[in-house]
């Protein structure tokens, strides 16, 4: 009879193992290469093992080499000899091998039987969700899709980390801005006085662009990423539930063109009108600018391809236009309860994904009048408690009253002055760009003199 999985022992070889810490043992410099290959104690198999090098790990975050003395007098503070297999286990370690030079190897192969394990253990979790009767499939296929991003991105997820390790992480992160001197640490948005505030748009938040209907959110939205795109060569994944991808190709070549919109939908086009849109054509064919055409997204796909185009295109920012067409596989709960479920669910996608998430918001009609605040945010007040970082575009002549339309037609049509609010950045200040959108290519762009009067 065939000797099943379950009769197996796990994936490791523990001569392997002993090398790869022997290794270590004999050059304390080699633990930074290790470290590099994000190597972690529980991806040794070995119960002794996983001590030993907890123990070199602990020494190097004190800026102690590693050796066989260091690390048994470690272990002894720590209380883990026994665990370890004794001094004489520890000091047996360099008789496996002849020199440290094949460290990165050993390292490697240590990891590469540990993830081997960690499938193992995904395809168990597989089988006991799929029997799980009270579990919904789409549900279940959620979880084997997140597990295996984990483990195909090479991300180990622990309980916790010690703060000495956050912090050289954190120095690193000082370090090369302050020799960069470039004060932009995220992604950038094309927008120089919103890069000032917010330092670009940074990893792992959930950032909302609010405003109400035809204001222009979809238009910013288009311009940041194309300047992420097509400018900045970053791949950039647009969400759209709500344009088709020809439409959303459309704004985007007119606002890159500065041909108008109506133009390009009717056909009327001058000979240099075309001869822009050819040579915008030619920059943008090539660029990393991912669409996701899909009206009536679920939210479990969209997680499911957002982790697919990161895993294959290893796309750096996400835009989902908008959040409020997002549906949610329960549709028995009230939609206040879904905003706040995708709300949270976005959220935790940009820490999953290590990523900027950029999502639109329409705001509720108490802002039609008002300059817009977090109180507006449409169907649930946890995308304010949510989101890292909130804009909103609050277009003046919107506060205007009925009797005072006739001051709206003095200005010229194709110009609205627009403020773009920084409502709420956890992590800086807040503060207004002031902006014109020029409406007939869709296009927003700085203000660059204060409006005379």
């Amino acid at each position: 009879m065939a000797q099943t999985t379950r009769d197996k022992t796990p994936p490791h070889d523990d001569e392997l193992e002993r090398a790869a810490l022997g290794s270590l043992l004999m050059d304390g410099e080699a633990v930074a290469a290790v470290i590099q290959q994000h190597l972690r104690p529980d991806d040794f198999y070995s119960r002794a093992n996983q001590r030993v090098f907890e123990a070199v790990l602990s020494l190097d975050a004190k800026g102690l080499r590693s050796d066989i003395q260091t690390v048994v007098q470690e272990l002894k503070q720590l209380g883990k000899l026994d665990e370890a297999g004794s001094a004489s286990y520890v000091s047996g370690l360099t008789t496996v091998i002849p020199s440290s030079a094949n460290i990165e190897y050993y390292a490697q192969m240590v990891k590469n039987y540990s993830l081997k394990r960690s499938l193992l253990k995904v395809a168990s979790e597989i089988g006991i969700s799929a029997y799980d009767e009270s579990k919904d499939s789409r549900e279940a296929l959620e979880e084997v899709q997140q597990s295996i991003f984990e483990l195909s991105d090479d991300r180990h997820v622990v309980s916790a980390r010690k703060i000495g390790e956050v912090l050289k992480e954190t120095f690193d992160i000082i370090d090369s801005v302050r020799k960069s001197k470039n004060p932009i640490t995220g992604i950038s948005s094309g927008f120089d006085k919103l890069d000032q505030l917010t330092a670009g748009f940074q990893r792992d938040e959930f950032i909302i662009i609010g405003a109400r209907p035809s204001v222009g959110k979809t238009a910013l939205a288009l311009n940041i990423a194309a300047n992420i795109a097509f400018h900045k060569k970053i791949p950039t994944a647009f969400f759209s539930l709500e344009m088709s991808g020809i439409a959303l190709v459309q704004r985007l070549i007119s606002s890159e063109a500065m041909v108008q919109a109506q133009n390009l939908r009717s056909g009327y086009l001058s000979t240099e009108d075309y001869q822009k849109i050819i040579h915008v054509a030619g920059g943008i064919y090539e660029s990393p600018f991912y669409i996701i055409d899909m009206p009536n997204m679920k939210l479990l796909d969209l997680r499911a391809q957002a982790r697919k185009l990161r895993s294959q295109q290893q796309v750096e920012i996400v835009f989902i236009d908008y959040l409020g067409l997002i549906g949610h596989e329960n549709n028995s709960l009230p939609r206040y309860e879904q905003i706040s479920e995708i709300s949270r669910s976005l959220k935790s996608l940009a820490r999953e994904l290590h990523i900027p998430v950029v999502v639109l918001c329409q705001l509720n009609r108490d802002a039609q009048y008002e300059t817009p605040t977090l109180a507006n945010l449409r169907d649930s007040g946890s995308i304010e408690q949510d989101a890292d970082l909130v804009l909103f575009l609050n277009r003046e002549q919107q506060k205007k009253k009925k009797n005072e339309k006739e001051e709206e037609s003095q200005l010229p049509v194709d110009a609205y002055p627009t403020d773009l609010i920084v409502a709420k950045q956890r992590n800086g200040p807040i503060g207004v760009v002031k902006l014109e959108l020029k409406s007939k290519v869709a296009k927003f762009v700085p203000v660059t003199k204060p409006p005379s009067g």
